[in-house]
């Protein structure tokens, strides 16, 4: 089953402990597609300026499941950017030193007519106008999941909870959903967000893992106890793309489904971190992904 994914593409420059790089590829639709790719067919959607080097896309045409047929070159724009520098005491920890909005302020993609049937959607982070844009170009999809981000929270509530009741499911950081209902626990914020939803919703902890809140269940996922950590820079987009990718492939989102799916989620995104930019989920295979996956689960057995 294939998976529709739109959401950023971008140039970004990133300074953590370990290094500095920059001009690399990065965004959340492009960490989200290759993280899924693993797992099913992706359909892809968004949108770069006519800056964007001619060559900076081709770690994703080489991709077999990943179609570009939704890629637009925006004639006259500029491409996003983004600059980020993690902090040396706490790396869970950034500062965003330059953002150019670019073409990310202006209309949104449009969905290719052969996406429309798309039955699993993740709406990656941006406006929750446009994302509800973007939902309404399509016919009849099975499971639509979104992410979002406390700048939309903040300046942009009224028009996240309207897109909330549209969707299946979410996921967002901890922060993120004390911010968004005024719980300082956690947990009653995952309760309170998914009366707004209609299945699920996953909150990330970073290093502590996840929680994943479903009618009348919770399930609390620990984090892989990751030793290398170069670049966090896409993790928690490779964890949605991962789960999201898994649940696509076996066409189902129960409970068991949805557990398996954060597990993948979890794993993929400990190996993502461990370089910059895409470069490890580029040199990865699926058996890679699937040792690690045996891994924690002989971790977090009991």
């Amino acid at each position: 089953m294939s998976l529709l994914v739109t959401g950023s593409i971008g140039i970004d420059t990133v300074e953590t402990p370990t290094g500095r790089v920059d001009d690399v590829l990065g965004g959340s639709s492009i960490y989200f597609a290759c993280a899924a790719g693993f797992f099913c067919p992706v359909r892809l959607v968004g949108v770069v300026g006519e800056d964007c080097p001619r060559d900076f896309l081709k770690p994703l045409k080489g991709r077999q499941n990943i179609d570009l047929a939704g890629l637009e070159v925006r004639k006259g724009s500029r491409t996003f950017r983004w600059h980020g520098r993690y902090h040396a005491d706490d790396i869970n920890e950034r500062d965003t030193v330059k953002v150019d909005l670019n073409v990310l302020a202006e209309r949104g993609p449009t969905i290719p007519e052969k996406f429309h049937d798309s039955k699993y959607v993740f709406l990656a982070n941006t406006h929750p106008a446009l994302q509800m844009e973007l939902l309404g170009q399509l016919k009849s999809p099975k499971l639509v999941v979104a992410d979002t981000m406390n700048l939309w929270i903040e300046h942009e509530k009224k028009a996240l909870l309207a897109l909330l009741g549209r969707l299946d499911g979410l996921v967002m950081n901890d922060s993120e959903a004390k911010m968004l209902t005024g719980q300082s626990n956690v947990v009653s914020a995952g309760m309170e967000i998914l009366k707004m939803l209609r299945k699920f919703v996953v909150v990330k902890k970073g290093e502590h893992g996840s929680l994943l809140f479903q009618r009348g269940k919770v399930c609390a996922m620990p984090s892989y106890p990751a030793v290398k950590v170069v670049d966090p820079t896409g993790a928690g987009d490779s964890f949605a793309g991962a789960m999201m990718g898994h649940l696509a492939a076996v066409d189902k989102a129960g409970i068991a489904d949805l557990r398996k799916a954060i597990a993948y989620g979890t794993v993929v995104a400990s190996l993502e971190l461990e370089d910059f930019s895409l470069k490890k989920l580029l040199a990865i295979s699926r058996d890679d992904i699937d040792a690690r996956l045996a891994e924690f689960r002989d971790i977090t057995a009991f």
